[in-house]
């Protein structure tokens, strides 16, 4: 019997690997172990080197973040043996202060496939030796070496499982990060690398645990907040870029790395491009991408018909209402109108495709985020105010500011009108033009246009269905007496547009800037008075040479003082306190909202702009009130403000993500919720009240 069971402990030491003992230096126990019993010539043997750090302590990934060292394993293998790369388990997040390191705690895991050439020979047993060469950290860090051995027997059949340690290395192996399947791709802008992926694993999940490992410690800025916004078949996460994208880097032409989602790991390799289809955003309610080209244009139409409705446009309707009260319905002005706008919303559109194809970060109502523009708009409105109040006369009306031809002038200025209230309310979007323009400005040129021509077409449509529709035109009041003092009147609401433009010049130049636009519309104002006068005296007596010359000269002065010099002296932004019962706002940035949703904190955003009217409505209507202070308190949110006065990449990015391309937009995040809820354009205190106590 004794001799029975001397021959069976001979045998299974024959069968099994011979491992070294395991090795144990400050706060790590490693050694080297096989998931066979053997390696059969020819074949892939599996080897582990298993670290397990003492309790709290934890080594590191091959991507270790900020800080710490990734474990290397030097071989020693016989000739012909050769190591493949490790299989690195699924790491986890190390946050330590303002930094973000990736690794291990508790046993790890790292195997390796080991080739065994055919020439091995049965029978003969292969030592394999590793250096591993670790760092393990706590409140410290320890860098360590162990020098491991494995003597693995070559048999000549397929070797059977370690009976030890070949589980722990086939879970291991299991478990490990691999493709699924799952398309990916990424883009930079602004600072932010956004990281789209899609594909059956992600599929119909509403979890939005998410998080990216990269491989490369330059792709993002680790330490930063990841914001995940989850579609119908994947996920987008939004990054802060690292140095690869920053000066002096090199973009890369693949991103690749780790993405655990819903408890799994996938390895996941995006390339530069469009998010593919199912990613967040595309296809979800209220966004852009679900839009069709006829749907698109229904909503282009329907939101240029309520544009005219909109507070930013209440200056314009004065000039339609001179056209309308001193033509009674004038078709060919209405058609010579209807061609300023059409024209305008073109220009407007094209120049937005063209720059946004150019990677420029340009929205609806750009024009306006140029002190230039801004000034010059300022200075015509208060021309047209002045011809309105009949200081001087451009052919007969306002209507004759394109020209002083009789009714060639009339034409020309029923154009030049709908080219201004063009231009005035661009920066403004009623109700259902931000999915529409979402949608054109992600489309080819030809589609884009085709939705800016239904936009131009709805905000044209009631002026041309007065003037063009016989039963509509009749019911206007006959011209008469009565159409000066309406027109004086309504003098008033272009001044409006005057010194509203020139506030917002204001905020976006300071008291300096301010200056200048003043006296040059002081120097406009006396141009206005000695036209008017030359024109006066030509009527009675005939030319008035002095006079006209003048006023050529005053305007000159005029244009000079808005034109010499930059426009760079931006006023700062406030920091005044609410007062009590207001809410209290804080500069929004991406940063800020991605650290606020990661703590769980619920954010009310409100991108806005000085220029835009209905923003700054909605501002003294809502957001001023003490209801709405009250609920923020009652839920605890946060109130971020992203003025987009003068351009912002960042705020355009915004925008863009949720299909939009200009303000106002209001954004709730509700505590938990995946998507942000999208506020009406239009605001009452009670329908910011009813988002914020989770009724919206």
């Amino acid at each position: 019997m004794r001799r029975f069971l001397a021959l069976l402990v001979l045998a299974l030491a024959f069968a099994a690997p011979a491992a070294a003992q395991p090795v144990t230096t400050p706060h790590v126990t490693s050694e080297l172990v096989s998931q066979t019993a053997g390696a059969a010539p020819g074949s892939t043997a599996w080897v582990a080197v298993i670290l397990t750090p003492d309790e709290g302590w934890h080594t590191y990934w091959r991507n270790p973040g900020d800080a710490g060292e990734a474990t290397k394993i030097t071989w020693a293998l016989p000739a012909g043996w050769r190591a493949g790369d490790i299989v690195w388990p699924t790491p986890k997040r190390l946050p330590l202060g303002p930094i973000m390191n990736y690794g291990f705690e508790g046993r790890t895991v790292l195997a390796v496939p080991v080739e065994v050439p055919v020439s091995a020979a049965a029978g003969q047993s292969a030592n394999l030796a590793a250096k591993v060469d670790y760092l393990v950290c706590a409140e410290v860090c320890v860098p360590g070496t162990a020098n491991l051995t494995l003597s693995l027997p070559v048999v000549a059949g397929a070797p059977g499982a370690d009976p030890v340690h070949g589980p722990l290395i086939t879970a291991a192996l299991a478990a490990a990060p691999k493709p699924a399947g799952l398309t990916a791709a990424f883009q930079h802008a602004a600072g932010k690398l956004t990281l789209a992926v899609a594909g059956a694993p992600l599929t119909g999940k509403a979890d939005v645990d998410a998080y990216f490992y990269p491989y490369d410690d330059t792709l993002i800025d680790q330490a930063k907040p990841q914001v995940v916004e989850r579609g119908p078949q994947g996920l987008t996460l939004t990054l802060a870029a690292g140095q690869a994208f920053g000066p002096g880097g090199t973009a890369p032409a693949k991103a690749i790395g780790v993405l655990v989602a819903d408890g799994a790991a996938y390895e996941v390799t995006a390339t530069p491009g469009p998010a593919p289809t199912g990613a967040a955003g595309l296809g979800a309610p209220g966004r852009a991408g679900g839009l069709g080209l006829p749907l698109a244009v229904v909503f282009a139409f329907l939101g240029g018909l309520i544009l005219n409705l909109m507070p930013c446009v209440f200056p314009i309707l004065a000039m339609k209402a001179a056209a309308l009260a001193k033509s009674g319905g004038d078709r060919p002005e209405a058609l010579a109108f209807l061609a300023g706008v059409v024209v305008s919303f073109a220009l407007l559109g094209g120049t937005l495709v063209v720059a946004r194809a150019a990677g420029q970060a340009v929205g609806w109502g750009f024009q306006l985020q140029s002190p230039l523009v801004v000034a010059v708009l300022s200075l015509i409105m208060l021309a047209a105010a002045l011809n309105l109040s009949g200081l001087f006369e451009v052919g007969t009306s306002v209507q004759g500011l394109g020209s002083g031809l009789a009714t060639r002038g009339r034409l020309a200025g029923a154009a030049l009108t709908g080219a201004l209230a063009v231009v005035v309310a661009a920066p403004c979007t009623a109700p259902f033009m931000g999915p529409a323009l979402g949608f054109a400005l992600t489309q080819s040129p030809v589609m884009a246009l085709a939705v800016f021509l239904a936009l131009a077409l709805g905000f044209a449509a009631p002026y041309v269905a007065l003037a063009c529709i016989p039963a509509l035109a009749r019911r206007l009041p006959r011209p008469g007496v009565w159409m000066d003092g309406l027109r004086k009147a309504l003098a008033f609401p272009m001044y409006g547009a005057a010194a509203w433009l020139l506030w917002v010049f204001a905020q976006q130049t300071g008291p300096l800037g301010l200056a200048r636009l003043l006296a040059a519309a002081v120097l406009l104002a006396l141009c206005a008075w000695l036209l008017g006068v030359a024109q006066r005296r030509r009527a009675v007596s005939g030319p008035a040479v002095l006079p006209a010359a003048a006023s050529a000269v005053s305007l000159f002065l005029a244009a000079g003082a808005v034109a010499v010099g930059p426009f760079d002296g931006p006023a700062a932004a406030s920091t005044a306190s609410a007062q009590p019962g207001e809410m209290v706002s804080q500069p929004w940035s991406p940063d800020k909202l991605a650290a606020l949703r990661a703590a769980g904190t619920p954010v009310l955003v409100n991108f806005t702009a000085a220029w835009c009217v209905t923003c700054q409505a909605n501002e003294q209507v809502a957001f001023r009130s003490g209801d709405v202070a009250a609920a923020m308190k009652r839920a605890g949110a946060v109130y971020l403000v992203a003025d987009w006065t003068k351009r912002d990449p960042a705020i355009a990015k915004a925008l863009s993500d949720q299909g939009r391309i200009g303000v106002p937009l209001y954004l709730y995040y509700a505590k938990g919720a995946a998507e942000p809820q999208v506020l009406p354009q239009l605001l009452t205190p009670a329908i910011v009240t009813s988002a914020l106590e989770g009724h919206g």
